[in-house]
């Protein structure tokens, strides 16, 4: 049982969060220190992957948004994955997908709740760090899924995909749809949202292939996962670069938002748009020609995974370090990669022929 000043610590952290917040650094832990010291891992002990499964855990769940299709579909994956486990889920987060500081208090609320777990979706790579480095202090085993923080606040991470294959294969696809020429924009969520940047950076680079020589990026823009700011976004874009020929909206919200304006006007079909997107959300826009195709993984998957990667981390199967091994029930094995990344797969391309085949 925890002590009663393990609680009076967790309570005076939520005190201060508007302090940690202004000194956004991980305790100035830097990557080589994590490197050397083996990050959060190096206090967890040695994994045994023979250990019986616990049951009976509290696993919370902390989206960036808990209103957003995308975290509700993937959410719901964890908790189908929490209940065949024998253990307990419970959803908080914010209605905002910028509201940092709610991420942050919603955090400690599941310090002080002394959950055994949970799986966080990171508005911000660096804000959370000082509220999870205490979960962690308090043997809360953290796994963040979708967007990451930084490596030494947190287990492990669960990534939908590779990032290097979700930067490179949107740009891929809408190359294909615009005859590899034009001005293209990106349309992203959050300025500060992890995986959104880490996504866009392989965009840029995919780009220096000469083969998309005659491809010019005009702008990123931000709907911060909003569906009126990201509708007038693509708006703006349209009216502030009347050539383009393309939009990657690698966001949910953004692509919906983004399809939804295309449709109703004189750009549909003119004007490509790819990114991520559910089936469920766009498929109207598939049928009807504003979208040829768009990419994603299954929510579902990434919520289940980031359940069962909770219940290893908690049941001592695995700890976080890189090439541990684990099963993840039906989904089969996984192995931690580097920085303690876990990636679901590739990324499936819907298109006319095949979107009637999902339903997520």
């Amino acid at each position: 049982m925890r002590k009663s000043s393990i609680r009076r610590t967790c309570a005076a952290l939520a005190a201060v969060t508007s302090l940690a917040l202004a000194a956004t650094a991980c305790g100035g832990t830097t990557k080589n220190d994590v490197k050397d010291s083996g990050g959060s891992n190096a206090a967890a002990g040695k994994a045994d992957p023979n250990a019986a499964t616990k049951k009976g855990l509290t696993v919370g769940f902390l989206p960036k948004q808990v209103n957003n299709p995308y975290f509700t579909s993937a959410d719901k994956g964890g908790e189908q994955a929490l209940t065949e486990l024998g253990s307990k889920y419970k959803e908080v987060g914010p209605s905002s997908a910028t509201d940092t500081s709610g991420q942050v208090s919603y955090v400690n609320t599941l310090t002080q709740q002394q959950v055994d777990a949970m799986a966080v979706s990171a508005q911000d790579p660096g804000a959370l760090c000082t509220a999870l480095k205490q979960a962690m202090t308090n043997k809360i085993k953290v796994v963040t899924y979708d967007s990451d923080t930084k490596t030494d606040c947190r287990n492990a991470f669960v990534s939908q995909a590779s990032a290097e294959d979700l930067g490179r294969t949107e740009v891929q696809l809408l190359a294909e749809q615009i005859d590899y020429k034009g001005e293209i924009a990106i349309l992203s969520a959050a300025q500060t949202a992890t995986n959104q940047n880490t996504w866009i950076d392989f965009m840029k680079d995919e780009l220096k292939d000469p083969k998309y020589k005659d491809i010019k990026l005009v702008k990123v823009a931000f709907g911060n996962d909003d569906a009126q700011q990201s509708f007038q976004q693509t708006q703006g874009l349209l009216q502030e670069h009347p050539n383009l020929k393309g939009i990657i909206s690698p966001t949910t919200v953004g692509i919906k938002a983004a399809a939804q304006y295309l449709s109703g006007s004189k750009y549909k079909g003119k004007v490509k748009l790819t990114g991520l997107g559910t089936p469920n959300d766009m498929r109207k826009y598939v049928k009807n020609g504003t979208v040829e195709a768009f990419e994603l993984s299954d929510p579902a998957k990434l919520g289940e995974l980031a359940a069962r990667t909770a219940v290893a981390l908690s049941s001592g199967q695995i700890t976080g370090k890189e090439g541990e091994t684990f099963k993840a029930g039906d989904m089969g094995s996984f192995t931690i990669g580097k920085d303690g990344v876990i990636s679901l797969g590739k990324p499936t391309v819907f298109n006319a022929k095949n979107i009637d085949q999902f339903n997520f």
